[in-house]
């Protein structure tokens, strides 16, 4: 991969792009793939939706985006609307053991 400032044009930008959001979405998938694994330990539908954790989560992923220079508000939006689906799948999964 190429450092932003190491490409000669938009299309070469576009492409890096491209690559960034393959690896984010992969490890989205990754991620869902623990989600899932985790329902096996998880003994109601309360610990599934486990709003303390949820809520902390939320909190750490704020400060991750202030530290890495992105918008708090926008990444708890995205990690908000994420996990509520990991949690509605986890859900499925759950009641269908």
């Amino acid at each position: 991969m190429k450092d932003p400032e190491e490409c000669g044009n938009i299309h070469e930008i576009r492409d890096e792009i491209d690559i960034i959001d393959r690896e984010v979405i992969d490890a989205l998938s990754k991620r869902f793939q623990y989600v899932l694994a985790a329902a096996r330990f998880k003994t109601s539908e309360a610990g599934v939706r486990s709003p303390d954790r949820f809520h902390a989560m939320l909190q750490q992923r704020r400060e991750w985006a202030i530290e890495s220079g992105l918008n708090p508000d926008v990444v708890e939006n995205l990690y908000r609307d994420l996990v509520n689906y990991y949690i509605e799948e986890e859900l499925k999964h759950y009641k269908s053991e």
